[in-house]
């Protein structure tokens, strides 16, 4: 099992860090809600735990060739959806569009989710409220914060799942390490 660690920054809640295997410690976003352990939706937030990667989504018009990765595979189409309304039998789920509940579109004008990772963030089952649509997908410019996902530039992306063994999983913590001094002065306080 390869577990990714994601570890919010101390100075700024809104990035982090991830190691991947063969490609080191690499910058991402995380929510603008920092990260969370009582994620709710509409937070922000990114959820504090370990979760499961499921399947890898991706825009095959824009990828010369499908992401090489060991877990399932799905090319994107323009129908696609994401229900992220919780009132919505069909809550935190892959949906068809036209869908009459609340959704969000995978089939973007950007670049956000030319490469998505579907986590398994409360989807066994979903519970309503507690935040849907949790991923890991490509970065903006600059790593500005997303709404509650992971995010990437698009070739860390790639070399994550190029590292997957197919029991995989990411685990986001929040940093435990302040701002460091520059006194000189040692500090004896724990970790907060």
């Amino acid at each position: 099992m390869t577990v990714f660690a994601v570890a919010a920054d101390a100075a700024d809640a809104t990035r982090g860090r991830v190691v991947i295997p063969g490609a080191g410690d690499r910058p991402c976003a995380l929510g603008r809600g920092g990260a969370r352990i009582d994620k709710r939706e509409g937070d922000g937030a990114t959820p504090i735990g370990t979760w499961a990667l499921r399947r890898v989504w991706y825009r095959a018009d824009r990828l010369s060739a499908p992401p090489a990765s060991v877990l399932p595979l799905r090319a994107i189409v323009a129908s696609d959806g994401w229900c992220d309304d919780a009132s919505s039998p069909d809550y935190n789920r892959p949906v068809t569009l036209p869908h009459p509940a609340r959704h969000e579109r995978l089939w973007r004008d950007d670049a956000v989710y030319d490469v998505v990772v579907e986590l398994g963030y409360n989807d066994d089952p979903p519970v309503a409220g507690r935040g849907s649509a949790i991923f890991l997908h490509v970065a903006r410019p600059h790593f500005t914060p997303t709404e509650g996902c992971v995010a990437l530039a698009r070739d860390d992306l790639l070399a994550l799942l190029r590292a997957c063994d197919g029991n995989d999983a990411l685990r986001v913590t929040a940093s435990s390490v302040g701002p460091r001094r520059s006194s000189g002065a040692s500090s004896s306080s724990p970790p907060g």
